[in-house]
């Protein structure tokens, strides 16, 4: 499978939003949070394959001084395990790494075993719990941080 990794753009959004509720269900974000993240001037990402569908997404948030979050990474179930999320999270590190970010953060779902597994192989350590994060779950989020000077 080739893919290829790209500026995630407006048109992308109606193609996310079935990918969406496939992975989140009644979680799922909106057209209208996708596009307040692109009028932010987030970073987002999207790997297309061979045929230009999404397969996978991902945005970063930069706190000045120091500091980015990782907003989303997702990838369609039948791209899973194929080095799409790592894929994207590479690129999202990349650039918290050319805006001077001393350390990542991110919330991930405190079931989501294979999720925490991946950060935890780019250094990203469990910090702290927000309880009933994800809504209307009422899922816990376990919040993890990855420090500078951490490569892969």
């Amino acid at each position: 499978m080739t893919v290829r990794l790209e500026r995630f753009r407006w048109w992308h959004v109606d193609e996310v939003l079935p990918i969406e509720a496939d992975l989140f269900g009644a979680e799922q974000w909106s057209a209208a949070m996708f596009w307040n993240e692109l009028a932010n001037g987030h970073f987002y990402l999207v790997v297309t394959g061979d045929d230009g569908t999404v397969l996978g997404y991902a945005g970063l948030a930069a706190a000045p001084p120091d500091e980015a979050w990782v907003q989303y990474v997702a990838v369609r179930r039948d791209a899973q395990r194929r080095g799409v999320g790592r894929l994207l999270l590479e690129a999202l590190l990349a650039e918290a790494d050319r805006l001077g970010a001393r350390s990542v953060l991110l919330e991930v779902a405190a079931d989501n075993a294979p999720a925490q597994r991946l950060y935890a192989t780019y250094d990203f350590e469990p910090i702290g719990v927000r309880r009933g994060y994800y809504q209307p779950s009422n899922t816990d989020a376990l919040v993890m941080r990855r420090s500078a000077g951490c490569e892969r």
